[in-house]
This record gives structure tokens, C-alpha cells and sequence, in this order.
């Protein structure tokens, strides 16, 4: 699919989209920053915090099948304009319109637009127009540039609440999504419409042969691990290491050592998918995790203790995603590739929804994070069956 695409083109088009993913996931994936500082403020209980943290990622969950069509439809530039436009309308909103309604509601409007124009959307543009021995290095690029993201916003977000405090902080996030609109200049000129028009049947057949395919359904169930994993992670961990009597920074430090690893981890399961086999590799990092998480909760806390963790979390954190999208990208083919990655990311996305807001609901009631970091375990074994009968081999309905 390259060939008709100047390298120059491609090269600026891959550039561009990494801008796009590093500012649209930063300050979306290190929002569980602001969680205490607002709770005391605002005299809210944990749950309120977490359930709209939770909204967010279901909507998000929700808004990105249907982003994924209109991008095979329409072409990628126009979903990500839309979801730029959101998001920074969403922030907006949830920074200055504070009653515990209004702000759980604004999780709508911010899970739609980064639904929209988070990286799932960009890997998925780029991953149609490289060839399958770059595709997952590909998308390893994106997500750790998503991953950078992270690191800089974590820091970024600490250092604008103690100038700013928390409210304007919000502001600042709203208006950094309007900085992706004019990259998607470069990303127009090689990402074009691949669905076909007319043909709304194809669709439907593409979704119903993709989960009659059984490696397409343990993906599917699998990435839920994940989103429980990092969205409980990413949004308590802060208030965890408060309630340890630590610093703020070092609940800063920890969300951005997370990125920081990250962006090795993902470089370095891209490079792994061209090498080794997807499926294996998946079991592998879930088996990982849970060894992890299992170890930092029943090692006696210190400041070292948390960063290690966040350091070896991060080697983890987001290096499922090039491999879960490479895979369904060689399972089912790459016309439908941003439909099917979205109904993937869905999965991720109610798992995110029961981690972030269970989180807020388990500590509410016990004052306790335990009982979700075992689950955490539990789950990542779980997940780690789940990829082992995963076929790598191209469905005979793939399109």
C-alpha cells in the first residue's frame, strides 16, 4: 500500500501522527493528577473524582468503533479534527462548571473527543498504508509517542497546579487539543477512505466474521485486562502514594516514569512483533504484570519501591497495544482495520470504566486499595490464558 505514496510524504505523515498521539493522550492518560487536589478542594468523596475518570474511558470505549468506521468511510483527518474540537470542549467544561454533575457528565464530552483522536485512530491510519514487516514497529512508534505523552504531561500537570492551581491547570489542557488540528495536514495526504461506499452489508460482515473468528474474540476479551489495568493504575496510583504519606511529586513522578518506560516498551514490543510471535509475546507481558503488581504490594512501601514499580509498570504499560492491533490487523485484514481496531479498543475501554471508577467505589467503602490491586493480579494471569489459542494465521473471511 506504500507504493504509491511518496516516502518524504509517509515519513512527514508518521511524524505527524506521533505529535498527534503524544498530544492527545498525555494529559488524558495523567488526569488521575488532579484527582486529590480536587476531592479536598471540592469536599467530594473519591467516587465522584473516579466515576467521571470512568465515564470518560467508557465513552470513549463506546465513541471508538464508530470513529474507526467514519475513518475507513472518510478518511482519518476528519475524526481526529472532530475529536480535537471535543476534547478541548470536554476540558474546558470539567475545569470551571464543578457541581459533581456537571463534571461526572463532562466525561461524555471528553471520552467522545478522545475517542476520537487518541493514538488507537492514528496507529490504525498509519498501520494501513506501511507494509506487514513494518506494521507493528509502526505502530509501536505511535503508541510510544503516546506514551511521551504521558511522561511530559505528568510533570507538566504537577508543575501548572502548585503555579496555577488545579482550575486554570484544566484550562491549559483544553486548549493544548486545539495545537493538533494543524497537523492533520500531513496526516490527509496518505490517509484516504478505504471502506467501500455503498456497501453498508460489507460492514456488518466484516464485524460478524471478525468475532466468529476465535483469535479476534481472545483479543477482544484480553484487552480488557489491560484497560482495567492501566486506568485503575493511572488514576489511583497518585492517590495511593498520598495516602502513604508521600509527596505529590512522587505521584507525579510514578504517572511519569510510566510514560517515560513506556516509550521504551512499546519500541520495544514493536520491534518484537516483526521477530517473535504476537500471541506468545502477549501472554508474556500479562504474566508480567501480575508478577509485578503482585511484588509492589507485598514489598514494604518507600519512595525507591514506588518508582521501581513505575518504571517496570511502564515496560508494560502500553506494549500490548502494537501487538493487539498488529494482530488483528494480520488476522482480519487492513479495509475494515480502524472499524475492528475500535470494537478491540472497546473491550480496553469497559475495562478501563470498571478499574477507574471500582477503584474510587472499593476505597469509598474501605478506605483501601488491596482488594483491586489482587484483582489486578488476577486478572493479568487471567488475561495471559486468554491469548494462548490465538492463531496467527489470516482469516479465511479477512478483507
Amino acid at each position: 500500500m506504500t507504493a504509491a505514496i511518496p516516502k518524504s510524504t509517509l515519513n512527514a505523515a508518521i511524524l505527524a501522527g506521533c505529535l498527534i498521539a503524544f498530544l492527545s493522550f498525555g494529559f488524558a492518560a495523567t488526569f488521575g493528577v488532579f484527582l486529590q487536589p480536587m476531592s479536598a478542594d471540592l469536599g467530594w468523596g473519591r467516587e465522584i473524582f473516579s466515576l467521571s475518570v470512568a465515564v470518560q474511558l467508557l465513552a470513549w470505549g463506546f465513541t471508538q468503533p464508530f470513529a474507526g468506521m467514519a475513518a475507513d468511510r472518510y478518511g482519518t483527518a476528519r475524526v481526529l479534527a472532530f475529536g480535537a474540537l471535543m476534547s478541548a470542549l470536554g476540558f474546558f467544561l470539567r475545569g470551571w462548571i464543578v457541581t459533581p454533575e456537571v463534571f461526572i457528565a463532562s466525561g461524555v464530552i471528553v471520552g467522545m473527543g478522545t475517542g476520537a483522536c487518541s493514538f488507537p485512530i492514528v496507529i490504525a491510519a498509519l498501520g494501513k498504508v506501511v507494509d506487514d514487516k513494518q506494521r507493528s514497529y509502526v505502530m509501536g512508534l505511535g503508541t510510544a509517542a503516546a506514551s511521551f505523552g504521558m511522561f511530559a504531561a505528568a510533570h507538566a500537570s504537577n508543575a501548572m497546579i502548585g503555579a496555577y492551581g488545579w482550575q486554570f491547570s484544566i484550562t491549559l489542557i483544553s486548549l493544548s487539543f486545539l495545537a493538533i488540528l494543524p497537523f492533520l495536514v500531513f496526516i490527509a495526504r496518505v490517509s484516504k477512505p478505504t471502506a467501500p461506499s455503498g456497501q453498508p452489508g460489507a460492514l456488518t460482515a466484516a464485524i460478524k466474521s471478525a468475532f466468529g473468528d476465535r483469535s479476534f474474540v481472545c483479543l477482544f476479551f484480553g484487552f480488557f485486562v489491560c484497560g482495567f489495568h492501566v486506568a485503575f493504575i493511572g488514576t489511583h496510583l497518585p492517590a495511593y502514594i498520598d495516602d502513604l504519606g508521600y509527596a505529590a511529586q512522587i505521584g507525579g513522578w510514578s504517572l511519569a516514569l510510566i510514560g517515560l518506560f513506556n516509550v521504551a516498551g512499546s519500541f520495544a514490543t514493536g520491534w518484537v512483533g516483526q521477530n517473535w510471535s504476537m500471541r506468545n509475546s502477549l501472554s508474556v507481558l500479562y504474566t508480567s504484570r501480575a508478577i509485578v503488581i503482585a511484588i509492589f504490594i507485598m514489598t514494604p512501601a518507600s519512595p525507591m519501591s514506588i518508582l521501581v514499580f513505575s518504571g517496570v509498570m511502564g515496560l508494560l504499560w502500553l506494549s500490548t497495544v502494537p501487538l493487539t492491533m498488529a494482530l488483528v490487523a494480520h488476522t482480519q485484514g487492513l479495509k475494515y482495520l480502524s472499524t475492528l481496531a475500535g470494537m478491540i479498543f472497546l473491550s480496553h475501554q469497559i475495562g478501563s470504566f470498571t478499574g477507574a471508577w471500582l477503584g474510587g467505589r472499593i476505597y469509598d467503602i474501605y478506605g483501601d486499595y488491596t482488594p483491586m490491586w489482587w484483582a489486578a493480579v488476577g486478572f493479568g494471569l487471567l488475561a495471559a490464558i486468554i491469548h494462548m489459542p490465538i492463531r496467527e494465521e489470516r482469516s479465511a473471511h479477512a478483507a
